[in-house]
């Protein structure tokens, strides 16, 4: 294989594949399709139709959501006689709200490579044209499908002073711009429908402004939400007090992190002080 790994030794590769325009696939990855002994996909035909149109004649083999535990087994034993292995999804980057996480982790605790290409995916795009603060960011994919869920992980955000980003699918878009209302007010936020494809839009304003426009909307969604820019009065909070308020939220050091920043001082003041008194 011409495109060795970092070791020469038989590895999983994650190729991400156009997410509307084709032109958008890379070339490095069209030499890993082509060199791979066989590709791992969410969908054959889906697939198919990809390696098709790049005259790319190679092993299809399923891996999906009901299928992965079941694969990870298979793609192990492969990759033992030296097989090199593609691992593609219908669109965008392997694993990133797409299946492949499984077989992924099984191949690292197998000690085998495990070795991702740049390219293609929606947020990034999203992110960078969205005119909110590119960063810092978080990038959530789908909120879970039951309301009592979908508020339960909006007010676990809320406070969050990083810009978020969510997909989402055309059939859910207009409850969860509510629910976003409801729990986070009316932040800033943009819509990104059919990035890379045809009908490309961008729609950007508050989530109110927003909300009646999307029920007549097609298509695929990222949604790039504003974070909490509250100016809040800390003085009556100890330090181990205000951490504490995000440590459900986030990590102990993401929590120490955020405190710095609205406090106003060093992260390694607000460290010393948080560990020198906790209990």
């Amino acid at each position: 294989m011409n495109q060795k790994s970092y070791d020469g030794s038989a590895s999983l590769y994650l190729i991400p594949t156009p997410i509307g325009n084709l032109d958008d696939i890379t070339v490095r990855a069209l030499k890993v399709l082509l060199e791979v002994d066989f590709i791992l996909c969410e969908d054959t035909r889906e697939s198919g139709k990809l390696l098709h149109h790049f005259d790319i004649k190679k092993k299809l083999v399923s891996c999906h959501e009901y299928n992965e535990e079941k694969i990870k087994d298979y793609v192990i034993n492969e990759l033992k006689k030296g097989k090199n292995i593609g691992l593609i999804t219908d669109q965008g980057s392997p694993i990133i709200s797409d299946p492949g996480y499984i077989v992924v982790r099984k191949v690292i605790d197998e000690g085998f490579n495990v070795i991702a290409l740049p390219g293609a995916t929606a947020f990034v795009p999203a992110l960078t044209s969205s005119g909110l603060s590119p960063a810092p960011f978080l990038f959530y994919g789908f909120l879970q499908t039951k309301e009592s869920k979908i508020i339960k992980e909006l007010n676990s955000l809320k406070k969050a002073p990083y810009t978020m980003l969510f997909y989402e699918a055309p059939h859910r878009i207009y409850k969860t711009l509510n629910y976003m209302l409801e729990v986070f007010g009316n932040r800033r936020i943009s819509i990104h429908r059919e990035i890379s494809k045809l009908h490309e839009q961008i729609y950007r304003g508050t989530i109110q402004e927003l909300i009646p426009i999307v029920n007549e909307l097609k298509g695929e969604f990222v949604l790039v939400v504003e974070g909490n820019h509250e100016r809040t009065d800390y003085s009556d909070l100890s330090v181990v007090e205000h951490v504490k308020l995000y440590l459900d939220e986030v990590s102990e050091k993401e929590a120490i992190k955020i405190v710095a920043k609205e406090r106003g001082v060093p992260k390694s003041i607000i460290y010393k002080e948080y560990h020198d008194n906790k209990e």
